[in-house]
């Protein structure tokens, strides 16, 4: 089947089904381009230009917190954040929401969430440490949510425990407005034993771009379009958008990076891992930070299913992929390396300086554009804040009445929201490693029901001291 013409783009306004406004798409074709662009690289476009790539409706109030310090490594516009904690140390963090994913394959929508977090800690060269998530549910009597439940926790903690690393906090929460779209948050932190870490920069004229780690395949693609898009019934079927995650690959891949980046770093230029928008996201703004250009060939990538386009290969957003930016003397000991990890390693392209991002697919130039054009011209908005129309009457403060002090606390115990969430999070391994000083233990789980009882018959004083250790009983 023959892609579409980019006239048929135009007039068929395909592009809106990716994501790409009437303005953006003229921003592109008569004020970027001069031209109308073609299948792949309106597919680029519509990539990097949604939300979840370029922050776009979100950026100008993301300006306004606070990110500058003595102490800050890294900031915006790398993979993960980097705080100098001091003694030549270093902690790099990163959170990420995998919502919609989560809500169509909810196992491999949480397990490639948790994936891609660790991916953009050692990235930076940075060994994971701890993993944490924010999990919001509908409520929990709904068979749905039951199932969406189960399933998420089970692929935190399916990822997580396979690579190795301790999830040793987090929080469970259930509410009617999370009844459709679960919030599934995954956090990880890292360490650097120094303070030097690698730019995701693809930089110096004819340095070359390696590809490391699994093969592509068409799981994935347009992700990052269905992360930002608002969520339907139609939409929820959309399971080709969720990525299929190997946490073996993962761990075989994080030990060598972190290997290569702390043991051979005058090898390597810049690296950054392949996540939303998979390849494009990666080099094009490992290229643009640089203010550099690139030249991929496509035919050097291990694919896993035959037939790819280069539309395909392009927006996969297959897991437990890396891009390395290395010098060329350094070529053969680089493959070598990562042979010896058993992992796929080739040089797909090399860094030029004419700021363009050029790519072949089987002996044709497939796409000529200004790289700048991907990362850097992305409109941003305003949107006029409103008031929800619950507050505009409720000028009353709240006061709460109590007939029963016992029955209300026993109410706020059964709350799914405060009761123990003991059977879930056993699911995760926090103890992997022993590298775990302290664990928080829930005061409300160390009492048997007998003992709630005995509890409920002393004085109120004694019942409230309980609050501090009831509250965290999301926390291990």
């Amino acid at each position: 089947m023959s892609e579409p013409t980019p006239v048929q783009i135009k007039e068929e306004k395909i592009y809106q089904t990716w994501g790409l406004s009437d303005s953006e798409y003229e921003l592109i074709s008569e004020k970027i381009l001069g031209r109308l662009p073609n299948y792949t690289e309106t597919g680029l476009y519509s990539v990097m230009w949604s939300e979840h790539c370029s922050y776009k409706n979100s950026k100008k109030v993301l300006r306004k917190l606070p990110n500058d310090s003595s102490r800050v490594l890294a900031g915006p516009g790398e993979d993960a954040g980097i705080i100098d904690i001091g003694d030549n140390q270093a902690v790099v963090f990163k959170a990420e929401s995998h919502n919609h994913p989560s809500a169509v394959e909810p196992y491999q929508g949480a397990a490639t969430g948790v994936g891609g977090i660790i991916r953009d800690i050692f990235s930076m060269g940075a060994t994971p440490i701890a993993l944490l998530d924010s999990l919001k549910f509908g409520p929990i009597d709904n068979d749905q949510t039951k199932h969406l439940v189960k399933e998420v926790v089970a692929g935190i903690g399916g990822y997580g425990n396979c690579i190795g690393i301790p999830t040793i906090g987090g929080e469970i929460t259930f509410e009617k407005c999370y009844e459709k779209n679960p919030l599934v948050n995954a956090m990880c932190i890292g360490l650097l034993d120094n303070t030097q870490f690698k730019h995701g920069q693809a930089s110096g004229n004819n340095n070359l771009i390696v590809y490391v780690g699994s093969t592509t395949g068409r799981d994935g693609i347009h992700g990052a379009t269905f992360a930002s898009d608002e969520f339907s019934n139609k939409k929820k079927k959309q399971r080709s958008a969720v990525q299929v995650g190997n946490p073996f690959i993962e761990k075989l891949l994080m030990d060598a990076c972190v290997e290569i980046i702390q043991e051979h770093s005058d090898w390597i230029l810049g690296v950054q891992d392949m996540g939303a928008a998979g390849l494009v996201s990666s080099t094009a703004e490992m290229a643009s930070k640089a203010q550099s250009g690139l030249m991929l060939n496509l035919d050097n990538v291990p694919q896993r299913e035959s037939g790819m386009s280069a539309y395909e290969m392009m927006l996969s957003e297959s897991q437990e992929r890396m891009v390395l930016c290395i010098k060329p003397e350094f070529e053969d000991d680089v493959l070598d390396f990562f042979e010896a990890y058993n992992l796929d390693a080739v040089i797909i392209g090399k860094v030029t300086s004419d700021k363009q991002y050029k790519i072949y697919h089987q002996n044709k130039l497939v796409v000529d554009i200004p790289i700048d054009s991907l990362t850097e011209d992305v409109p941003e908005y305003d949107h006029q804040g409103v008031k929800p129309a619950r507050l505009e009457n409720n000028n009353d403060q709240f006061v709460p009445e109590i007939k029963s002090f016992k029955e209300s606390w026993m109410n706020i115990l059964r709350s799914p929201s405060i009761a123990s969430k003991s059977y879930l999070y056993e699911t995760y391994d926090s103890q992997v490693k022993s590298n775990t000083v302290v664990r928080l233990v829930v005061m409300l789980e160390l009492f048997a029901l007998e003992e709630q009882k005995r509890l409920l018959s002393q004085p109120t004083i004694v019942i409230l001291d309980m609050c501090m250790s009831i509250h965290i009983s999301g926390v291990r």
